[in-house]
């Protein structure tokens, strides 16, 4: 498993689309350290409910399986978006 990224006031909606684009399993990582497949969408539920503040996720850690699956979450968390314009 690669490292963790950490996301900070995502747009809810935007992130459940990028995470139905991803090739292999992303998890939610708790500050308990509990690991939630949100490929799932039942781990989708349960995950993001707890860190939603105001209709976007406040703070969290995911941990992705395919390296390319961490680029994209790391190019949205950092620019809202998964396409590479050049």
């Amino acid at each position: 498993m690669t490292s963790s990224i950490q996301l900070h006031d995502v747009d809810i909606n935007a992130f459940l689309k990028v995470l139905d684009e991803c090739k292999g399993k992303v998890f939610l990582v708790t500050d308990e350290g509990d690991r939630l497949n949100l490929k799932s969408k039942l781990s989708q539920l349960v995950g993001l409910t707890r860190l939603i503040e105001g209709g976007k996720i406040a703070e969290a850690f995911v941990m992705c399986e395919d390296p390319d699956d961490e680029s994209t979450l790391f190019r949205f968390n950092l620019f809202g978006d998964t396409k590479n314009e050049t």
